[in-house]
């Protein structure tokens, strides 16, 4: 089992964590004043930060490679996103023309590239089509709030690839002509990489030589040097071509996790034994998940509204306000919020899906699911539940839900009323966009994955004990005090309360206090090998501070994710922070 030590810590505001890592998840954000900082745009964080949360930041060799194409084809007015798939950009420029207004509905333009490396010098590589959507600089903010809700951009390992390719092709090119630039026309289209336009008319995309003939300063630094090492040495320990194979071993994983075991206690009638890997599908991220899996709905019924039940994750609930007709929002997930529900379905009200977390985050409220899933069958809609924060190896709820979605990307790093349908709609709709690095790196991590959880699930308990016991603690949000009688019906024998927990103490100075002492790493993102804290309102809500409180979510809570740390060693760093406190 791997373990974890401080003595790397990022301290220095933008760093990646972990340190030295190009596909970081998470970027350091030390200080309280730090967060507040990054929300408002402020300089001196946003300019020194080498990396970010996927869906948040642009991964700096994402942005290298978005560059050179727009250096290439775009126009000086426009900016551009990649995506894995044609389909991906189609549904971005949908977006776009719903939600920017302009009076040039052809002012969003899509193209293709293809890039090829040298099949005579690497067998195991393969051609890689980058799929690019342009649109007016004034428009980014837009696009890339597509990139976010629906965690569909490009992989920043898909992006280190193509530009590993470009770079070996700029190398040869600048040994074989060491002063001259070749501008022969051909050369880009025919013999690297070829360009599609998305309509009738020709892109403006006159080749300015090579695609590759930028690259000669990506790979000139101690620092990518590093990162490949460590990539080479800890991570990439399969070849691209295995990629399928790894995928496979994932789904069988997961599958394996959702059988129900001998011991549970947990009621039969909704056990599903059947399972296999091919009801299983892989996508680049959990929010990706949650998203297809409400396009999916979409498809396969008549286009209604959902219900967001509980105050989930940020982009869950923009997802389902955002694309579709919108949605009921019942944020505190309590019995009152079902009482209501009951009474819109008693009124004749029709719903294409209810999406709940179990629990949920950041408040681990555990939503009644044998109440819902009598309500879900008596008046014929499905129920979807993100069991990211649970996980397969603590709760059991996948015989309560009609799609269960998961983060493969967290700590894992058929019977059915409308199984059919939704079997249908998927096979035909679906795409996969999981790229094969990724997937080898996924299928490595997870495979001491229950080992993982179960030390994790020891140390959390044993801190929020610590934290529960202070009277400088306010509110202590734990599956183990919060809802725990319906938490603990869906607990396996063997399983514990997680490594999520959110604190929130009597001011606002005080959660100050403790979290810029706190001595640990401190980012965004969950579910990683080593603890990681956030002021998760200032992070997830700054701009909508009143009405996150209004649902218990208060300006200072604190979001924690334990990890494989020495349990002791912990304990005496969360009660340091504890003793930080002066009010």
């Amino acid at each position: 089992m791997p373990t974890t030590s401080y003595s790397n810590l990022p301290t220095e505001v933008g760093s990646p964590i972990p340190t030295n890592t190009p596909h970081a998840i998470s970027v350091a954000l030390p200080t309280w004043q730090d967060n507040v900082d990054y929300e408002e745009g402020r300089e001196r964080v946003v300019n020194r930060m080498l990396t970010g949360y996927p869906r948040f930041f642009i991964n700096k060799q994402i942005e290298k490679l978005m560059s050179i194409c727009e250096e290439k084809f775009a126009k000086p007015s426009e900016s551009s996103l990649l995506f894995p798939s044609r389909k991906v950009t189609e549904r971005c420029r949908a977006y776009l023309r719903r939600y920017y207004e302009s009076n040039n509905p052809n002012c969003f333009r899509l193209a293709e590239i293809i890039v090829t490396p040298d099949q005579s010098k690497s067998l195991t590589q393969v051609n890689i089509t980058l799929h690019i959507i342009f649109f007016p600089k004034e428009a980014f903010s837009v696009a890339k709030s597509f990139w976010q809700h629906t965690g569909d951009g490009i992989s920043s390992r898909l992006a280190e690839y193509v530009l590993n390719i470009l770079q070996t092709k700029s190398n040869e090119q600048y040994t074989k002509n060491l002063y001259k630039v070749s501008t022969k026309r051909a050369s880009f289209c025919k013999r690297y990489s070829s360009i599609q336009a998305s309509s009738s008319r020709n892109l403006d995309c006159e080749p300015k030589g090579t695609l590759f003939t930028d690259i000669t300063s990506i790979n000139d630094s101690t620092f990518v040097e590093q990162n490949f090492y460590v990539e080479e040495r800890y991570g990439r320990n399969l070849p691209i071509s295995f990629a399928e194979k790894a995928k496979l071993e994932l789904k069988r994983r997961i599958v394996s996790s959702l059988k129900i075991d001998e011991e549970s206690s947990i009621p039969t009638e909704r056990i599903v034994k059947d399972v296999t890997e091919k009801e299983v599908f892989l996508f680049p991220s959990g929010m990706s998940s949650i998203f297809h899996a409400h396009r999916f709905l979409l498809t396969a019924f008549p286009p209604r509204k959902s219900i967001c039940f509980g105050f989930t994750y940020v982009d869950t609930l923009k997802i389902l306000q955002k694309f579709g007709p919108g949605c009921y929002f019942y944020g505190n997930g309590s019995s009152s919020d079902i009482d209501e529900i009951e009474s819109l379905l008693e009124s004749g009200e029709k719903i294409l899906a209810l999406f709940c977390e179990f629990p949920s985050n950041p408040l681990c409220k555990s939503p009644d699911l044998k109440r819902l899933r009598t309500l879900a069958d008596k008046y014929d809609f499905p129920i979807v539940i993100d069991e990211t924060i649970g996980n397969f190896v603590n709760v059991k709820v996948f015989e309560w839900t009609d799609i269960m979605v998961s983060s493969l990307t967290k700590i894992f790093s058929g019977d059915r009323r409308y199984y059919e349908v939704l079997k249908k709609v998927i096979n035909s709709e679906y795409e996969d966009l999981l790229w094969g690095e990724d997937a080898i790196f996924l299928e490595r991590n997870s495979r001491t994955f229950r080992e993982r959880i179960m030390k994790i699930n020891e140390s959390a308990e044993a801190i929020c004990e610590l934290l529960r016991n202070s009277p400088k603690v306010k509110k202590l949000y734990y599956p183990k005090y919060i809802t725990p009688n319906i938490y603990l019906q869906y607990m396996i024998v063997k399983g514990g309360f997680g490594g999520l927990f959110s604190i929130i103490f009597h001011s606002d100075l005080a959660s100050q206090q403790f979290f810029d002492s706190l001595v640990i790493a401190k980012g965004p993102s969950l579910g990683t090998n080593f603890t990681l804290a956030c002021p998760y309102t200032i992070l997830a809500h700054y701009h909508e501070l009143d009405w996150a409180s209004s649902y218990g979510v208060e300006p200072g809570l604190i979001r924690v994710s334990v990890g494989l740390e020495d349990k002791i060693d912990l304990l005496e760093r969360f009660q340091q922070s504890l003793d930080a406190i002066t009010e």
